[in-house]
């Protein structure tokens, strides 16, 4: 027995064993060395990890189900191993291939004792190994539990070494196994236990190595830290086909003439701006990238094989792995995303660069991103968005990329947004309408707004809500309109062009085989339905289908493990009753505002001290219960829709982020704007008139728009819940709630009894601080809050010009936010590679279609520009807009009043005749009273052709500026034609080179030749862990050919 500075070596007559069903009293082992020849009963029959995902036949899951029963109720201790076993090891041990030595003897398996002091030596917060050179690319974390009872105990602090018999040496055992009775939680522990020994072995079986603490304590967490060495990162680079820089390097063809003079202008005035990032130092040369091929070495600069791959990669590949690795024990599922799912593991991340507020000079990527980045002192910077791509993945890239495009698209139209605005605060003197109605001396005597209780008004009294509405519903409005609709085009397109120019810079063209790789791996949750299918299957058919070739039943397997139409018909069936439901249920709080807002409204006008406020108290209470509902109806609509999504359950991870974004968008759509909808296109629209009212409830009257119009109060209600929206859960929520969770998981770790270590807890590792922080749940809750705001800046921007501007401030907040939470807050997510943001473009784009139709509509119908027009150019006298008022006004004779609802104690009984309303209908001495006028018809004729207008001329311009703008930038295809070329004039000129060095050592010995074909073959090896001089020496051949 040997000590080394990680672990105990233990070696018998030459051979290594790994001993994964441990006596109890061997708890707290120090060092265990492993192979992949397993001498452990139960483990033999494991098989080899498949180079890639494999189809589960029933015969497999029929295998992991009996699997299941065993040890439960018992847990096997192993005697010692049959006689013999030790001496024919070293027999077999030299038999083994190259390939199998590399396994048997280089996978070390650490068990660290916690109580063990940290080296001088060491950091004291550490990315690596004990041994401070191999490096953690991933971590599984789990919880254990000692067993109620145990025969024997030894201290936290003893270490205890197994030999390979099984015995330890502290206290020898001899004989045959012996039964230990379990109780039921003991049980399913020691199952857990089984199920992460065997898939820890598979993992080593792939050629990662594995390194972890020793469980020592009552219970408590542990760390099994990945690493991967170079030759699986090769050979799961090539794999994948991961694109790597070659050594060939180019010039980016960059603008010449006035555009180079002005882009060199813009980019002196810009400077100030851009974050002091190693990324914006040389962004005029680029590397050819090449898929990553064992077999040309030569191609690529490989410097320091321990950083070629940087950590995203090196932790994506491991994760690939993870993602593929089968465990027998557990149903015979595949992956480490099963394996969370049934709490056999905690959780499984890569660990962050070190930590972002460490004192020193010492920098790393993750301390970048937060000072450049992350902070809110840097809010004017530009975006690293280099840096973030390589720090998180092109996914995330992609998302910050898209918001910070979104964000700068918003500055033009918020500074338009605003000259509208102003506009109407400019006009406001020189609007007609809104003198007329101010003017006393008309004296429009109108209808009571309620029964009894209310009087009759003059139409003066509402001169500020005139001139209110004059700010948003002026002329200008139409053309910002039709602005917004081009500019939402205008924004869209170049988002295409940006992702296309940040795919080429990424190299990210030609990953569809990547997303089809990605398409193989199926959901843990989708095969569990498989399996609980197949298993009620298990009659006579199945049984013969077991016993016949597997070859003959391949393609019947095909057809039975899959969900068809029929196993998912219940889970679509729930989830269009659920979305029908959900639907109906926003609906019916919408309406059961508008009760309120109408009982509240009778029930203050019965008060004279309150009478005069009625509208506006009633708009605001109603507005701030919206929100409200909102608020929580968006929470619960987005578990809903988590949960319709699980019941459909989908096959793989992105059609379920699909359907998942497609259901709550819809939901949480409804519930954002139906309020809005309702003050937009309905109310006011189904009174009545003055002796014919629409009654509710027999006996309060539907309530009507102010005598300015809805859009007014439309106004009102989008600002309101745009910000509150903005500012409550976006906000407040996405500040407040990750504290409230850091605070209750610290209250509960100091609550709990647990046996701590000091030396420990004042130097924590990277991989326990990672585990602190909240688990990575993925963007859409990111992409949605932006959508939402995306639709209120652009569906109903004619009523609320500023609206592009609020946006605009809180997005700058927004992207600051969401960089502190990525950077400190959450776990590091996996690097994960895609080519654009997927059907969130989708989404968007039909949004910005969506708005042409309700802005058109808005100003047609809501707004009163159409009756202007019409009375401007077919009615008035002179061209203008005088007598405009007293042309929307119809006469009501007050004799013709219902019985009952006359005003009570009315100032104007005697003096009374007729009274005004706002409709066009023929007055009371006309052959049909009260009937729709002419105005009416022609109003509304010409309020349909607006539309029909101004829909077409919108959709006009922008598919004109769609076809303008050319979704791939000219600079980048050419760069494209230019990199191919490039690249198969290198490929020719280093395959010149090698067959001529060659030709030059063609007449060398063939010893050498011998020696080169095996250093290349050691190179190309599928795992095990090399000594750092031969991967150094391999390396070096490759790269000076």
């Amino acid at each position: 027995m040997e000590l080394a500075s990680g672990g105990i070596s233990l070696s018998s007559s030459g051979c290594w064993v790994c001993l994964w069903s441990v006596p109890s009293a061997a708890q707290s082992v120090f060092g265990v060395l492993c192979a992949s020849t397993m001498a452990t009963p139960g483990l033999q029959d494991i098989p080899l990890l498949p180079g890639s995902p494999r189809r589960l036949s029933p015969r497999a899951v029929a295998r992991g189900s009996q699997g299941d029963k065993q040890g439960q109720q018992h847990l096997k201790v192993p005697g010692p191993p049959a006689t013999g076993l030790q001496g024919s090891s070293n027999q077999d041990s030299g038999q083994l291939s190259d390939e199998e030595s590399s396994h048997s003897s280089s996978v070390i398996n650490n068990y660290l004792d916690a109580n063990e002091p940290v080296p001088s030596e060491a950091p004291l917060s550490r990315m690596h190994f004990y041994d401070n050179q191999r490096k953690v690319d991933y971590v599984l974390a789990y919880h254990y539990r000692k067993r109620g009872a145990h025969p024997s105990h030894s201290s936290p602090g003893q270490s205890l070494a197994i030999i390979s018999n099984g015995e330890t040496g502290k206290e020898p055992h001899a004989g045959s196994s012996r039964d230990i009775e379990l109780g039921r939680l003991d049980a399913l522990e020691e199952e857990r236990k089984e199920q992460r020994e065997e898939f820890e072995h598979n993992l080593m079986e792939a050629g990662l190595e594995l390194e972890k603490d020793v469980e020592n304590k009552s219970q408590g967490s542990i760390f099994v830290r990945i690493h991967a060495p170079w030759q699986v990162l090769a050979r799961e680079a090539e794999f994948l086909k991961i694109k790597v820089p070659t050594k060939k390097m180019y010039d980016i063809k960059s603008e010449g003439g006035i555009a180079k003079k002005f882009n060199e202008i813009l980019q002196n005035l810009s400077s100030p701006l851009k974050p002091r990032v190693p990324e914006h130092s040389n962004n005029r040369m680029k590397n050819l990238s090449y898929p990553f091929s064992r077999e040309k070495m030569y191609l690529y600069n490989i410097q320091d094989k321990d950083t070629f791959f940087d950590n995203a990669t090196r932790s994506r590949i491991v994760h690939e792995i993870l993602k593929r690795t089968p465990c027998s024990r557990a149903n015979n599922t595949m992956g480490i995303n099963f394996l969370i799912a049934n709490n056999i593991y905690e959780a499984a991340y890569p660990l962050h660069d070190g930590e972002y507020d460490s004192p020193g000079d010492d920098m790393n990527d993750r301390k970048l991103l937060y000072q450049e980045w992350a902070r809110y002192g840097v809010f004017y910077k530009f975006q690293p968005i280099d840096l973030i791509r390589k720090y998180f993945g092109e996914k995330i890239g992609l998302y910050f990329a898209w918001l910070g495009l979104y964000t700068s698209f918003l500055i033009p139209s918020s500074i338009i947004g605003v000259i509208v605005f102003l506009y109407g605060c400019a006009t406001i003197e020189e609007d007609i309408p809104s003198k007329e109605m101010c003017d006393q001396q008309n004296a429009f005597t109108m209808c009571p707004l309620c029964d009894k209780a209310c009087d009759y008004w003059n139409l003066s009294s509402a001169c500020g809500t005139a001139r209110a509405s004059h700010l948003f519903d002026n002329p200008a409005t139409v053309f910002f309109s039709i602005f917004m609709a081009l500019w939402a085009t205008m924004f869209l397109e170049n988002w295409k062009r940006l992702q296309m120019r940040l795919g080429y810079f990424w190299d990210l063209t030609g990953i569809e085989e990547e997303e089809e790789r990605a398409q193989e791996h199926s959901r843990p949750e989708y095969e569990t339905k498989v399996r609980e299918k197949l298993l009620k299957k298990s009659d006579q058919t199945v049984v013969q289908k077991l016993g016949t070739n597997m070859l003959e039943s391949e393609d019947e397997d095909d057809d039975e493990d899959k969900l068809t139409w029929k196993d998912r018909f219940p889970g679509y069936l729930i989830n269009v009753v659920s979305i029908l439901f959900m639907i109906a249920l926003t609906f019916s709080i919408v309406f059961a505002v508008i009760v309120y807002r109408i009982t509240t409204a009778a029930a203050l006008s019965l008060n004279k001290d309150t009478r005069s406020n009625v509208r506006v108290t009633v708009t605001a209470t109603a507005v701030i219960i919206n929100l409200v509902v909102i608020l929580i109806l968006d929470e619960i609509y987005g578990a809903v829709a988590k949960w319709l999504t699980q019941i459909e359950v989908p096959k793989t991870e992105q059609t379920f982020e699909e359907r998942l974004i497609l259901k709550a968008f819809l939901l949480k759509f409804v519930n954002a704007y139906s309020p809005i909808f309702y003050v937009a296109f309905f109310k006011g629209r189904f009174v009545g008139r003055p002796g014919s009212y629409v009654y509710v409830f027999n006996g309060y009257r539907m309530e009507e728009c102010a005598p300015g119009g809805c859009l007014m109060e439309l106004c009102i209600q989008l600002s309101i819940i745009m910000l509150g929206k903005q500012l409550i859960q976006n906000n407040i929520f996405e500040i407040g709630v990750p504290k409230l969770k850091k605070l209750f998981r610290k209250l509960k770790d100091e609550t709990e009894p647990r046996e701590t270590d000091s030396a420990h807890s004042r130097h924590p590792e990277q991989w326990d601080l990672d585990y602190s922080l909240e688990p990575y749940t993925g963007l859409t809750p990111e992409y949605m809050e932006m959508i939402i705001q995306f639709g209120f800046v652009t569906i109903f921007v004619a009523s609320f010009p500023l609206a592009p501007v609020f946006a605009l401030l809180n997005n700058v907040i927004e992207v600051r936010l969401d960089a502190k939470k990525f950077v400190t807050e959450l776990r590091r997510p996996d690097a994960v590679r895609t080519k654009d943001i997927g059907i969130w473009f989708d989404i968007l784009s039909g949004i910005g279609k969506f708005s042409v139709i309700s802005n058109a509509f808005v100003i047609a119908i809501t707004s009163d520009f159409i009756p202007r027009l019409v009375y401007q150019y077919s009615y008035s006298h002179n061209g203008t807009l005088h007598g405009f008022v007293n042309h929307t006004l119809s006469f009501f004779n007050v004799s013709q009043l219902k019985e009952g609802t006359q005003p009570e104690n009315s100032q104007f009984d005697q003096d009374v005749q007729f009274c005004r309303f706002k409709d066009y209908r023929e007055p009371p001495w006309a052959p049909n009273p009260y009937e729709y006028s002419k105005q009416y018809w022609s109003i509304l004729s010409a309020r349909l052709a607006f539309v029909i207008i101004f829909q077409n001329l919108v959709m006009f311009l922008s598919v004109l500026v769609d076809w303008m703008i050319p979704d791939i930038p000219t600079d980048i295809s050419d760069q494209i034609k230019k990199e191919k070329s490039l690249l198969v004039d290198f490929f020719l000129r280093e395959e010149h080179e090698k067959l001529k060095l060659m030709d030059e050592t063609a007449p060398s010995s063939q010893g050498g030749s011998h020696q080169s074909r095996r250093s290349r073959a050691a190179s190309s090896a599928p795992s095990g862990h090399s000594q750092p001089g031969s991967i150094a020496s391999s390396g070096s051949q490759h790269t000076s050919v």
